[in-house]
């Protein structure tokens, strides 16, 4: 029962249906934190429509941004295929692109998960979407507007949202506003479920069908890459200690926990201006890059090794 449990979490943490319903959960819990601390309609002619609308699709951009900020794999697209580093002379077939909207086309569902899911909470409560509408709803058949002045009804529709001391008949208009309000905002928040999951539901088929790879081949090329990213990090953080762990033996003459330290060795004034200069990035037409910020000159001895930089132990 264990081992079925473990595989069934495995499978959801993979397909990306468990991070969907972390975020999702995650959303909702600040909309309605959001909401209870910050939010405060002001009641004001002109001023509503643009409050409330502020709060209902400004956190949604927002959260869509930083939903394609925090993909690791849209920056991996936009290196591959925009930067100007690339080669020049590359040249890009036709499967490749493909691939790489199908990529595009994930990390756009996977994005759009937080803000959809602000946007149906904020709509399924309406209060946003309550004070962004005050000033706009047809009280003219109501007997109790007929001897007010176009500027007054304008004001006391302003402050239906804050629930200002009114008349008894004003009262129970504004109740029944209210109520209008909620099912025009839970009618939109219904239509954006019903339209986002019809679109998920297309989009699936036909990245399917586009595919150019088949349902086997497509397993294969999501484990590869998840297992190309994770080997990659591992030999990089691997390559880059030994490297670092050579230029600081260089510089003071042991490596942090050797406790056989037989050599030790002062930095000169020379040494300090030397790692002082980052040459993190490959800089002209070198072939072989100086990845260090511990000083940007390499020895005469590594730089004619053409295999690389020999690890002394």
């Amino acid at each position: 029962m264990g081992s079925t449990l473990n595989n069934i979490a495995c499978s959801l943490q993979r397909s990306g249906t468990w991070i969907n319903s972390l975020i999702a959960a995650l959303t909702l819990g600040g909309q309605q934190l959001f909401s209870s601390s910050t939010f405060r309609c002001p009641c004001q002619v002109g001023k509503n429509f643009y409050y409330g609308s502020a709060f209902l699709v400004i956190p949604a951009l927002i959260l869509l941004v930083a939903g394609y900020a925090l993909r690791s794999q849209m920056w991996t697209i936009s290196s591959d295929y925009c930067c100007h580093c690339a080669p020049p002379l590359r040249r890009i077939g036709l499967l490749e692109r493909k691939l790489a909207c199908l990529r595009f086309f994930s990390i756009t569902g996977r994005a759009l998960v937080a803000p959809l899911t602000w946007l149906v909470a904020t709509l399924m409560t309406g209060t946003y979407y309550e004070c962004a509408a005050s000033e706009f709803v047809t009280v003219d058949h109501y007997p109790v507007f007929d001897n007010i002045s176009a500027s007054k009804r304008e004001e006391i529709l302003a402050g239906f949202p804050c629930c200002k001391s009114a008349p008894s008949d004003i009262t129970l208009v504004r109740d029944e506003v209210a109520l209008l309000h909620r099912y025009q905002s839970q009618m939109l928040g219904w239509i954006l479920i019903t339209l986002a999951t019809i679109i998920t539901l297309l989009s699936c088929c036909l990245v399917r069908c586009c595919s150019p790879l088949t349902s086997l081949q497509h397993c294969y090329w999501t484990n590869h890459l998840r297992n190309e990213k994770e080997l990659f990090e591992q030999a990089a953080e691997q390559h880059s200690r030994l490297l670092i762990m050579q230029r600081i033996r260089k510089l003071f003459g042991f490596v942090p926990g050797n406790e056989d330290v037989k050599h030790i060795r002062i930095p000169s004034c020379q040494d300090w201006k030397d790692i002082s200069v980052p040459s993190l990035l490959c800089m002209g037409d070198d072939l072989q890059g100086h990845y260090s910020f511990l000083g940007g000159q390499v020895d005469e001895a590594e730089e004619s090794t053409p295999g690389g930089i020999e690890l002394k132990p």
